[in-house]
């Protein structure tokens, strides 16, 4: 069987305010993004120490070893799998299906760090108002994934607990739910306007970790395979099981070895799309986070069965600034009538708003009255 393990090293911070879709936005200037990605390594590398003596990274191993048992578990229901993985880090050495879990998640560098995906970089399809929940993938067709994210204050080496996070991703055609746009497949199907599919929000737990079940995502026009996700610091949770208020200090998205995109790319439903694929090597963002800076925003990964159909389970370690406040590009939002086009940050400075969100008659807070 199969192993990657595509990440050792990887660090989100807050790097660049851009679009995450062309033409959108301007980009910061590239030195102070490199100096800040360079400062915000270096507070994650003083972070070692007090991670290894407080357990952290041993209860994020035996976790990660659980949630792949359980999968494995699941899936010998429906036939056999694999009983063990294997973990490389980029590593030439070979690798067997005997090769333990305990060296799979036990890295030789026990800190993740999701490079800074381009802080700030959100483009015009993240949609504020998505509902908490941890399966995500709704009745989309695509690879099963299993998405474990670890939030970390850079600040003081200890995760952080309590804070909402939100992830998204386009379906297995390359196309968002939640808005009509050129680009996003058929402009003429208004109902995406009212589809969720691949949106979620979740809250962390005592160790600072989400647990998300998605889908890997498909492409679009002149961007390579990415994830979208979000921070969100001092929301309130609104009866209607959606966030309002609150500040946003960290913004990323999060990319997936190449090799492995042209594994799923030549399965279905993703070998329709005609659009061209843009490669990680030829795509903006991945050059601007991965420029001069001792970062790497790719996740790590091993398979959970015999075939690529039976998933894939996915896991990082983002470290947040919680004193940084970003401001989310947005142009649609979800209310209790469904999905909405409204000016939102489309013009003008988003910073006039608090936090970037939108504003209560717009926002999921309008339809918790509803």
């Amino acid at each position: 069987m199969q192993i990657k393990n595509v990440l050792n090293l990887a660090v989100v911070g807050n790097a660049l305010l851009a679009a995450a879709h062309p033409g959108h936005h301007e980009e910061r200037e590239a030195l102070q993004q490199r100096s800040f990605k360079r400062t915000l390594a270096h507070g994650l590398q003083k972070c070692e120490a007090s991670l290894e003596a407080s357990g952290l990274h041993a209860r994020a191993e035996a976790r990660r070893r659980a949630m792949v048992d359980l999968h494995r578990r699941q899936l010998k229901a429906r036939g056999d799998t694999a009983e063990v993985l294997n973990k490389s880090h980029l590593s030439t050495r070979p690798i067997s299906a005997n090769t333990p879990e305990t060296e799979v998640f036990n890295d030789d560098k026990k800190i993740c760090l999701l490079g800074p995906s381009a802080e700030g970089e959100t483009g015009p399809y993240w949609i504020p108002g998505e509902h908490i929940r941890g399966d995500i993938r709704e009745n989309e067709p695509g690879i099963p994934v299993t998405v474990e994210q670890q939030f970390i204050d850079v600040e003081t080496c200890q995760p952080i607990s309590g804070i909402y996070t939100e992830i998204w991703g386009c379906n297995a055609t390359g196309v968002y739910s939640g808005l009509v746009a050129d680009g996003n497949g058929n402009t003429n199907d208004l109902a995406n306007y009212n589809r969720t599919f691949l949106r979620g929000v979740q809250k962390t737990d005592e160790d600072g970790v989400v647990v998300f079940n998605t889908l890997f995502p498909g492409h679009y026009s002149d961007r390579t395979t990415h994830y979208h996700n979000i921070v969100h610091w001092g929301a309130t949770l609104l009866p209607n099981n959606t966030l309002a208020g609150g500040s946003i200090p960290h913004i990323g998205q999060i990319f997936w070895d190449q090799d492995m995109i042209s594994k799923v790319e030549s399965t279905y439903p993703y070998n329709t799309n005609s659009i061209p694929i843009t490669p990680n090597a030829e795509d903006r963002v991945v050059n601007v986070e991965t420029e001069n800076a001792d970062t790497d925003p790719f996740l790590n990964y091993v398979y959970l069965g015999d075939s690529l159909e039976d998933g894939l389970f996915a896991y990082l370690t983002v470290a947040v600034n919680t004193s940084a406040i970003h401001y989310p590009y947005w142009t649609n939002v979800y209310t209790a009538s469904g999905g909405e086009s409204v000016c939102g940050t489309c013009d003008g400075d988003p910073r006039a708003l608090d936090g970037g969100l939108p504003t209560p008659s717009a926002s999921a807070s309008a339809s918790a009255s509803a």
